[in-house]
């Protein structure tokens, strides 16, 4: 496995665990302090890989369009998400991941549009995009985890 997909996998693995036993309302709540919900943030992290990785390399998204603007960078949570929706982003968070690292290996991602992201991080290139994952991840992660603390008072 690549060693940034596998520094990915285990902290996303870790966050899922954790939120095992949580409600369907506890993860669509959206506590006093905050702009979103632990939900919207395992979602953002699917949606944000894509971005990054697939739409800046022009290749196809392995996720619904419809997913993908629901949880793309500057959005908030719009709607309750169900048990069915929240088992579809548990999954998402590591089929993708895995795809992730066939179509890298594979080398599909030929063509890299550069970005400054709003962190003043450069990805020039596949590989620079995928080193930066685990940096957004914790960010949401560290989100998911002030939520959660709220949550459980």
């Amino acid at each position: 496995m690549l060693r940034a997909i596998e520094i990915l996998q285990k902290p996303r693995l870790y966050v899922l665990n954790i939120l095992e036993n949580y409600t369907v309302e506890q993860l669509n709540e959206v506590p006093a302090g905050f702009n979103n919900n632990i939900i919207w943030n395992l979602g953002h992290m699917v949606a944000a890989q894509q971005g990054i990785c697939y739409v800046r390399t022009g290749v196809p998204i392995l996720i619904e369009q419809d997913f993908f603007d629901a949880y793309k960078p500057g959005t908030k949570p719009e709607r309750f998400v169900d048990a069915d929706g929240i088992k579809h982003i548990k999954g998402l968070m590591l089929s993708t991941l895995e795809q992730l690292e066939q179509d890298y290996t594979n080398q599909i991602f030929k063509e890299y549009t550069p970005v400054v992201t709003r962190y003043g991080v450069e990805l020039g290139n596949i590989d620079n995009a995928i080193n930066f994952l685990p940096f957004h991840d914790g960010l949401h992660i560290g989100y998911i985890m002030s939520i959660r603390k709220v949550l459980t008072k």
